[in-house]
């Protein structure tokens, strides 16, 4: 668990909460169930309209990654490629098909798999960026879910205040009730600035972060890979690789 943003995630709530206390509120004055159909059902549709469903659904997957973020270590991959390159020297690219069985991820084994086979070190390139680009693409796609969440909900805010203004007009005969419906109107407004720059916003960008450094990870990869392929020395590889390592 990231509990940086798990913090974050609470601090956001309590900003809201204690704000709207010390301003002289209370927390009852939070809770509208007009506004929040408005904008958290209307950002919803808007979402449903804009996306595939599976698209959708890959985002869904992904909120986990803010919380549970894949480990990024370029170094202890940089030590496994050594390693690979170290058994193909001594074995041969057969000895690597243990590899290929223990590896958890996809995109590492199938990067062993091409080498394993005999491939052309451009062939292995080729098939491997291929492989990324539409891996990379598939996951910024779900990112900007979130990112359109947060353009969306504020607008949305925004006609739930105009339409809680609305009902205020209408009641201008009775004072009593102008206060409250006032107050009630602008809790829209409240729900889609917060859900929008405390929530989906930060969401998108820390999942494009996420996203970026997957993408180095599996740069350093495809390097590694094609430098076993072309038969260079362990050690001209680690320097190689090591220029990735910021």
């Amino acid at each position: 668990m990231d509990l940086i943003s798990i913090i974050g995630t609470i601090l956001a709530f309590l900003v809201i909460i204690v704000g709207t206390i010390l301003k002289g509120s209370t927390v009852d004055a939070l809770w509208n169930p007009a506004a929040f159909v408005i904008v958290f059902l209307g950002t919803l549709a808007a979402l449903l309209v804009q996306n595939h469903g599976k698209v959708l659904k890959h985002a869904l997957r992904m909120l986990s990654m803010v919380y549970r973020p894949p480990q990024h270590r370029p170094s202890d991959l940089i030590s496994r490629i050594v390693g690979w390159s170290e058994i193909s020297r001594r074995q041969g690219l057969l000895g690597l098909e243990p590899q290929i069985e223990a590896e958890p991820d996809p995109f590492v084994s199938k990067g062993l798999q091409l080498l394993v086979d005999g491939g052309e070190p451009e062939a292995i390139r080729g098939v491997l960026e291929v492989d990324l680009e539409t891996r990379e693409a598939i996951d910024l796609a779900g990112a900007k879910v979130f990112e359109m969440a947060g353009i969306y909900s504020p607008t949305l805010g925004i006609i739930g205040a105009v339409m809680g203004l609305m009902a205020v007009m209408q009641n201008l005969a009775d004072p009593s009730k102008l206060g409250h419906g006032i107050a009630a109107a602008f809790v829209a407004t409240i729900y889609g600035v917060a859900l929008a720059n405390l929530f989906m916003l930060p969401m998108a960008a820390r999942l494009k972060s996420l996203i970026n450094k997957q993408t180095r990870m599996r740069e350093i990869l495809i390097e590694g890979l094609v430098s076993i392929a072309q038969g260079d020395n362990p050690r001209q590889i680690e320097a190689r690789l090591q220029g990735y390592v910021a």
